[in-house]
């Protein structure tokens, strides 16, 4: 297959003509194809249809510590759903907080209060002359827009194979006491699919940022999501590792169970230090006098532990594995030898660089 960069110019005008001819087959097959991001197919969905009938009018509804579940009361969730999720968070119960149904929620709430009120007596953002967050690209664009909404001024940095780029963060962040905060998603990165490595998360841990407000939004939103069992990558638990440098107020780790049972019916939590738990709570307080303890009840009846969610997060990559594959196939098969389409895992080399502002991607794979 000949690369478009070779082709002439009436070549060119050919192929286009071709391929939009091609195109208007294909609209007039009537298709209807729902190409959302990140929605889960009808057969995931399937996968957690057992948590409708794991409560019903004739269940018990009281939790393990006596709570009953339909009643007000217990802010920071129920003991087994917060047991359940800070397994899942790789942190002690102790250092967990529930919220309601969505982690994207939590990170907004965090941000909103610290515009408002500060956190943990520090001086509220809004007050600020300027606010700076650290925003690693390519990157969630959902991350982005909370700190668009609220006027903060985002600062590129590179997403390296490894994560983002260190150098970049460490002289940045101990020199500016406007940055006041990182979007991180450490596994499987969104875009991308980087994980950070061991060195990365130590020198999170270590960072020795100007401003004492500074913290890493650390969105672990694929957790547990691997699609292939001999192929899981690990990360460090930078809770752990924060605490072990002496930093142990520098991180806040969002998780959700949205992308394991059903996207906007999970449950949702912060991770963190008991300080900036007992920070978070004494806001908490003015806009729940709890949330929805029937849906804590009903994820830990239906998963029950840690080995019932891995089981359940097989099945979904059953689903997805062969999905995955095919993209991969046809494209590399309809246009892997245009020059303009390249799949990751076939590259020769892949690399990040910031020059001049700008973000530069090069990826580069030998053609026949």
């Amino acid at each position: 297959m000949k690369p478009y960069s070779k082709l002439t110019k009436e070549e060119l005008k050919k192929l286009k003509g071709q391929l939009e001819k091609q195109f208007e087959e294909v609209k007039a097959k009537g298709i209807h194809l729902d190409m959302s991001r990140g929605k889960p197919s009808k057969a995931q969905l399937d996968l957690s249809n057992g948590l409708m009938d794991v409560l019903n009018g004739d269940s018990d509804l009281v939790s393990s510590d006596g709570v009953d579940c339909r009643n007000y009361g217990v802010l920071d969730g129920i003991t087994e759903a917060r047991k359940l999720l800070a397994d899942m968070s790789e942190v002690p119960e102790r250092n967990i907080l529930i919220y309601g149904n969505s982690s994207l929620n939590v990170m907004f709430d965090t941000v909103s209060r610290a515009m408002t009120h500060g956190i943990m007596g520090g001086t509220p953002w809004c007050k600020l002359d300027k606010v700076k967050f650290l925003c690693p690209v390519p990157g969630y664009d959902r991350h982005f827009a909370i700190t668009e909404y609220f006027g903060i001024e985002m600062i590129n940095v590179p997403l390296l194979p490894t994560g983002p780029d260190m150098d970049m963060v460490e002289e940045l962040v101990s020199k500016d006491p406007a940055i006041k905060g990182i979007w991180c998603v450490p596994k499987y990165s969104n875009p991308t699919g980087v994980s950070y490595s061991d060195e990365t998360v130590r020198r999170f841990a270590h960072l020795k940022p100007a401003a004492k407000d500074f913290r890493i939004f650390w969105d672990n939103a694929y957790s547990i999501h691997h699609l292939y069992d001999d192929k899981r990558d690990v990360i460090l638990e930078l809770l752990n590792e924060c605490i072990k440098a002496g930093n142990p107020d520098m991180v806040f780790k969002f998780i959700s169970t949205s992308k394991v049972s059903f996207p906007g019916s999970g449950i949702a939590a912060l991770a963190a230090s008991r300080a900036n738990i007992e920070d978070a709570k004494s806001f908490m307080k003015f806009q729940t006098i709890g949330h929805d303890k029937l849906n804590q009840l009903r994820h830990v009846r239906f998963f029950k532990d840690m080995p019932g969610m891995y089981e359940h997060m097989r099945k979904h990559a059953a689903i997805l594995r062969p999905k995955f594959e095919k993209v991969e196939d046809v494209l590399e098969k309809e246009i892997g030898g245009l020059g303009i389409f390249l799949v990751k895992k076939t590259m020769d080399e892949l690399s990040y660089e910031y020059v001049d502002g700008q973000n530069i991607l090069t990826m580069k794979k030998e053609l026949a």
